[in-house]
């Protein structure tokens, strides 16, 4: 039987979020008789963990759903075993876990995790949702992404070309299975961004413009300086439309996405800390290799937690979209070279060739940082600009300018040196798996791990 892993990563309360993703993996296994492994990988502090483990408890049994639970401790003991069975040298080993599992905030690091694991479990797909998000309703049902994700992941192109809405593949890529399926979210955008573009909408396009690779014509810049943290607006859920396509990384959200297992045990997310889109690396690279995808409307709604409107919610926010903007430096550059090799990404059978893509990143490193200085200039003006606690944010920049430039180009070090252990990480948790040393259980009830 088809087995896929639904994935929900948090470090913040979201016990209404799991109740709702809960009901979506029944669902997955009901519609399309499939083995839904439900995966919350919790990084929360005690009582948050606590309201967790109530709510997972609290899930009303499902046939073909199994519910895994992991705090940060199970965690980290499956992720050793995977190191040590990869065959990395001992100190290797080390370096490869606070990769995996960083003591900072990393949105790569926790879907990479969620990538060996669904190894792990023998999955075919996996399908990540996030804890500050909920579902749209269509006559009063929840309209869930994860039924064109079944529907479509892994299918040849040409096989599922006439039930899509539209069509848009390159010629001679038929033959080639569905790695990606998405959707976008639609409700608020980003509550820090949306404040800049309030107070400031020419300073909003400033800043969000640092994004955009350099030498773009100015309409193109404006476009997607426009489409940018906007996700699909206030579009509302009217009936399916499907377009089968590469997938514009501008068009989904990581929190509306599945993805094939011949595309992640291949290539990880980048494992940059607090740096938020660095879990997008994988919507590019699809892309640009022209592997087809299918682009759905089950959009997903989006909401901010308390935290978020906090100031230190906001600081942590503001510093971790500065680093955004440092780390485009070095990803425009990689996402250049993978855009310009186009079909050359694949190897005879049609899987991406991860030592391409590591080679780029790894000649990234070398990129001069001045560029990344002059970044911090505009963000400090910015900032300075804006006034009251967004000069706070400039004074932090300021006093950690020598640690960001580093840190940019440092997380590109990591991002290749993980690149280069994946696949034996991949594969060791494969056999991790198999050899039944994961603490995970397997069954129809929902299963608590403790």
């Amino acid at each position: 039987m088809r087995r896929v892993c639904l994935t929900l990563p948090t470090h913040r309360a979201c016990a209404g979020t799991i109740a709702a993703v809960g009901e979506e993996a029944a669902y997955g296994a009901k519609q399309f008789g499939v083995e839904v492994h439900l995966l919350i990988l919790d990084s929360s502090p005690a009582p948050v963990l606590g309201r967790h483990r109530e709510a997972v408890a609290a899930l009303p049994p499902s046939p073909g759903v199994t519910v895994h639970h992991l705090d940060e401790n199970e965690q980290r003991a499956f992720l050793r075993e995977v190191t040590v069975r990869s065959g990395a040298e001992r100190e290797g080993q080390d370096r490869l876990l606070d990769l995996m599992l960083p003591s900072r905030v990393s949105y790569g690091a926790c879907t990479n995790r969620a990538f060996l694991i669904a190894q792990a479990l023998g999955c075919t797909s996996v399908h990540r949702r996030d804890s500050d998000s909920r579902y749209q309703h269509l006559d009063g049902e929840p309209v869930f992404p994860l039924h064109q994700e079944l529907t479509y992941l892994g299918r040849r192109a040409d096989d599922v070309r006439e039930s899509a809405t539209r069509s848009k593949l390159p010629a001679g890529s038929g033959d080639r299975r569905v790695a990606i399926t998405g959707g976008s979210f639609v409700g608020e955008m980003s509550v820090d961004v949306a404040e800049i573009r309030d107070l400031d909408p020419d300073t909003y396009r400033e800043l969000v413009g640092l994004s955009i690779p350099e030498g773009y014509p100015e309409i193109w810049r404006g476009h997607l300086i426009d489409a940018s943290f906007r996700g699909a607006g206030d579009t509302v859920f009217s009936g399916d439309r499907t377009t089968l396509a590469p997938i514009s990384p501008m068009h989904v959200d990581m929190c509306n996405i599945g993805l094939g297992h011949e595309v992640y045990s291949r290539v990880p997310l980048p494992p940059a800390t607090d740096t938020i889109g660095s879990d997008y690396f994988l919507t590019h690279l699809v892309h640009d290799a022209r592997l087809p995808g299918v682009q759905h409307n089950r959009h997903i709604v989006n909401f901010h937690t308390p935290e978020r409107r906090t100031d230190a919610g906001f600081l942590a926010y503001q510093l971790r979209f500065a680093k955004f903007l440092l780390s485009k430096t070095y990803l425009n550059a990689v996402y250049a070279r993978t855009a310009a090799a186009g079909d050359a990404l694949l190897d005879a059978e049609g899987h991406i060739r991860a030592s391409v893509v590591a080679g780029f990143v790894r000649d990234s490193i070398g990129l001069d940082r001045a560029g990344n200085a002059r970044r911090l200039d505009v963000l400090d003006r910015a900032y300075r600009r804006l006034g009251d606690r967004y000069a706070t944010v400039a004074d932090t920049l300021a006093e950690s300018r020598s640690r960001l430039l580093g840190e940019a180009r440092d997380d590109m070090g990591h991002f290749a040196l993980l690149m280069e252990h994946w696949e034996a990480l991949s594969g060791a948790s494969a056999e991790v798996g198999q050899g039944g040393v994961l603490p995970l259980t397997a069954g129809h009830r929902p299963a608590v791990n403790r």
